[in-house]
């Protein structure tokens, strides 16, 4: 990618109204804007970051079998109704009317639509088990959008959604759930805890909160040394002297919510002994647009951002100071090996190619200069040592990262 051609450029000051360092650095470095208080734009270089995340994601839950899908975002509310969720959960749905009056509501969630899916497809326990996922856009209505991408009110999200013939089948499911996430946020190169929550407007069962230590967080978690489960401070009990504790960003959350569903919109399947059973139901869900936030608030220096080579939007940030053909070649061979660039073949200052580069954050600068010669300097992003290396073997290095 030419950097002449990116959509948009960086900017030098953060939004007036930016308070925290996700939503400074998102839009001075141009990988999303913001529309209005909790509805972002991602940009083509967020959405290159969005795509990684996703693919790891992707990659952990058809693993354990999820079959990936995508269901609307308009919900008539007849089907919120069946549930009772229409009243329960109207202080965050937003409720629209069309021209004849009939009422939907923009999904915040899709229990109700997995379950209708299911009813007209499963009929036999031969059926089951099943798990269905998407990525898809998410609406809330939160009284408080703020934190940049942190809290929206319109965001990005990945479902996941299970259905099983018995409680020990959706249990044994949902630690499978449990350690898929913790692969996937392990990848992501974060600090993070199981945690012991709520259910909210989900289920009245305890649930599962994955929380990234961050000073950035709204969250309290506290654990105890050795515990393998952090607790939401929502839900302890006893004496919080007794904890460690910590802010945190919740990122994951998985949900056993049992019949009830079922038993709500009549999802019965045909058991082994011919009888009638509701179906025992669970969801999972991924705040992907809140990781790129938290990306950002655990991986950042007063430079700019500093990206996780397995989530940055390119590979390596080449710059060129010289006025002949070199860095153009060099560009074309390391596309050529298969290696994503950003060419900043801008006529601009060094001075503003370097405070650019540092400000996107891509984890390798290759500098193309007088100075350099017939060699290129590589720079790591986290790292002021600078080396000076044949094409080849940048060629190695990048392959090898």
């Amino acid at each position: 990618m030419l950097q002449s051609k990116l959509f948009p450029k960086t900017r030098k000051e953060a939004p007036k109204e930016a308070e925290s360092v996700n939503h400074k650095l998102l839009v001075r470095a141009g990988f999303m804007d913001q529309l209005m208080a909790g509805s972002w734009t991602l940009l083509p270089l967020g959405w290159r970051v969005v795509t990684k995340i996703n693919n790891i994601i992707r990659e952990e839950i058809n693993a354990i079998g999820g079959q990936e899908m995508l269901m609307p975002l308009l919900h008539p509310k007849d089907i919120w109704n069946e549930t009772g969720r229409w009243d329960k959960a109207q202080d965050i749905m937003y409720k629209i009317k069309d021209q004849h009056d009939r009422e939907y509501a923009l999904s915040f969630t899709h229990e109700e639509i997995v379950m209708d899916l299911l009813r007209k497809n499963i009929s036999s326990y031969k059926d089951l088990p099943l798990s269905l996922y998407h990525f898809s856009t998410k609406f809330r209505n939160e009284l408080r959008a703020k934190n940049g991408i942190l809290r929206g009110r319109e965001f990005m999200m990945k479902d996941l959604y299970s259905a099983h013939v018995s409680e020990e089948d959706l249990m044994d499911y949902y630690e499978r759930v449990k350690l898929a996430y913790s692969k996937i946020f392990s990848r992501l190169a974060f600090n993070f805890k199981i945690t012991k929550a709520s259910g909210g407007v989900f289920t009245d069962k305890h649930t599962h909160e994955f929380q990234v230590l961050c000073e950035a967080g709204e969250d309290t978690i506290y654990w105890k040394e050795g515990d393998e489960e952090a607790i939401n401070e929502e839900i302890l009990e006893g004496n919080k002297d007794e904890y460690k504790s910590a802010k945190s960003i919740e990122v994951g959350n998985i949900f056993p919510l049992g019949t009830w569903y079922a038993e709500k919109m009549g999802m019965m399947f045909t058991d082994q002994d011919g009888s009638k059973k509701p179906v025992w139901f669970g969801s999972y869900g991924i705040g992907v647009s809140r990781i790129v936030g938290t990306l950002v608030e655990v991986s950042h220096d007063d430079k700019g951002i500093i990206w996780y080579p397995q989530v940055a939007p390119f590979d390596v940030h080449l710059i060129s100071l010289k006025q002949d053909n070199k860095a153009n070649e060099i560009y074309d061979k390391l596309q050529e090996a298969g290696i994503d660039v950003l060419f900043d073949d801008r006529e601009v200052s060094a001075g503003e190619k370097f405070g650019d580069s540092d400000l996107i954050g891509i984890p390798v600068r290759l500098v193309v200069s007088e100075k350099t010669g017939d060699k290129i300097e590589w720079k790591n992003r986290t790292s002021e040592k600078v080396e000076l290396l044949t094409l080849e073997e940048a060629i190695s290095k990048c392959l090898k990262k």
